[in-house]
């Protein structure tokens, strides 16, 4: 064990009302987990980081903590934080090493799950571990989704991943991989051929795009589709990302390991404007990334981004944004354009009775249950880009509602 974490460890006050508890938006039981590691329970600890959270390894390592468990921590008040996210990241990787799990007890109800992002990673393991006969349809090879192909390997190893999967074989999920529903299999066909109830937990994977023209030229591209193979792209020496989010940070940074020479990041507004999490932003500069702000493009050429001037002013106690009118060249061999996402449209397009609002995005209740009986949803589809906390929160309700709904069904209820 690093030494590091056991002084982090003992610094925890165990506070009576803990705050960070209380940061954190899936609860996680912070200072039990702590006194459980310290008197030696390290597999008991474990046991209660993944009943409330299946993904307390993933989000160990990915979840804003500053904002969050370690933002408030009453020592963050007078000097550092107990660092809260290493403590939960090893005590979860021990677990993820010794885990054996096994259903509950059998039940009648066979579950179809489309997507294997947070949201279907976390229905998968709690209605396979009551006993349901799980089936999950992921649309590329691996399993992950956003945590597969969104986020770098420098942030999240995948072999993290990998165990999480044979962790679900091993409770008998079956997984169908390169499986896109919609297309060829649809919602229709799986209710015919007896699934009782259907998650929907696709993400957002279309690109925004800028529309402005050059968008479709050979050397322009899209965030989301890059991170998902870099080592596919031939950018050239230099790049420049348009965005200034946590995944233009990522796309940066990861530019830069695969042999980019120069990555910039081209933002219209100023550096404290930015989206991305200072973390992220301190992150992307000590790997080289550099920062050209206050740059609106307004054209892609091969030669690289037309842009304009912006400049940031006060105005009857208001902070505008106005742009110039001279256009210039910021030279670049690739862009990568990273605005954020929505949803693809393969499901709902072939698929009657589930409401979609003006994003696309999946009309639910609180606890998941889509407009058409049978068909629950969350995560990205529902709520659009978050964190990945905040997609196991919701999953666990909706979870609960699929299993109240499985139970009814077959006990004549319904």
């Amino acid at each position: 064990m690093g030494k590091h974490i056991i002084e982090e460890a003992k610094r925890c006050l165990q506070c009576k009302n803990p705050r960070c508890v209380k940061g954190c938006p899936i609860a996680t039981p912070i200072p039990e987990m702590i006194k459980l590691l310290l008197e030696g329970n390290i597999s008991e600890a474990g046991e209660k980081l993944f009943k409330n959270n299946p993904l307390s390894v993933v989000c160990s390592l990915v979840c804003p903590h500053e904002h969050q468990c370690e933002g408030n921590c009453i020592l963050s008040l007078k000097s550092s934080p107990v660092q809260i996210s290493s403590i939960e990241n090893y005590i979860s990787e021990y677990r993820l090493s010794i885990a054996d799990l096994a259903p509950e007890k059998k039940l009648t109800g066979k579950v179809g799950i489309i997507g294997s992002g947070p949201s279907g990673i976390t229905i998968a393991f709690i209605l396979a571990l009551k006993g349901y006969d799980v089936t999950i349809f992921e649309a590329h090879d691996k399993i992950g989704g956003v945590l597969q192909y969104g986020i770098p390997e420098f942030r999240l190893p995948k072999r993290i991943l990998e165990t999480l999967k044979q962790q679900l074989l091993a409770l008998g999920v079956k997984i169908r991989p390169n499986t896109l529903v919609g297309p060829v299999i649809t919602i229709d066909n799986m209710f015919r051929d007896g699934y009782d109830s259907i998650f929907i937990g696709t993400g957002v994977w279309k690109p925004k795009k800028l529309d402005i023209k050059g968008e479709t030229l050979g050397n322009v591209h899209y965030a989301i589709d890059y991170l998902k193979g870099p080592s596919a792209y031939n950018l050239g020496d230099s790049v420049c990302v348009v965005g200034a989010g946590n995944v233009a940070m990522d796309v940066g940074r990861t530019a830069l390991r695969n042999g980019a020479k120069t990555v910039s990041i081209l933002y219209r507004k100023g550096i404290e404007d930015m989206s991305a999490r200072e973390y992220e932003i301190e992150y992307a500069k000590i790997d080289g990334v550099q920062f050209e702000t206050f740059k609106t493009p307004v054209e892609f050429s091969p030669e690289g981004v037309i842009y304009i001037d912006t400049k940031k002013i006060k105005k009857n106690g208001e902070v505008k944004f106005v742009t110039g009118d001279t256009k210039k060249l910021f030279p670049c061999n690739s862009i990568i354009i990273a605005i954020s996402q929505g949803p693809k449209a393969n499901i709902v397009s072939t698929s009657k009775g589930i409401k979609v609002n003006t994003l696309g995005l999946v009309i639910t209740d609180d606890c998941g249950r889509t407009t058409r009986e049978g068909i629950f949803a969350s995560g990205d589809v529902v709520t659009g880009a978050r964190t990945v906390v905040e997609a196991v929160h919701y999953s666990k309700k909706v979870a609960n509602a699929m299993d109240e709904y499985m139970q009814k069904k077959h006990s004549g209820e319904l």
